[in-house]
């Protein structure tokens, strides 16, 4: 799944917390949405019960 979110134009880093069931990502949000990534994670196979942004 790293690879998979780390190859989407504006995701900066992507590191998957499996014992945690979370996926951690930096990326742009000029360039890709909050949405899109949710929309990819779920056809990977992976249900998104929550999400959080931070900006720093």
């Amino acid at each position: 799944m790293e690879a998979a979110m780390t190859t989407t134009k504006g995701v900066a880093n992507a590191k998957v917390l499996f014992n945690a069931s979370k996926v951690k990502a930096e990326f742009d949000e000029n360039v890709v949405s909050t949405d899109e990534l949710i929309s990819k994670v779920e056809k990977l196979g992976y249900p998104v019960l929550s999400s959080k942004v931070t900006v720093v």
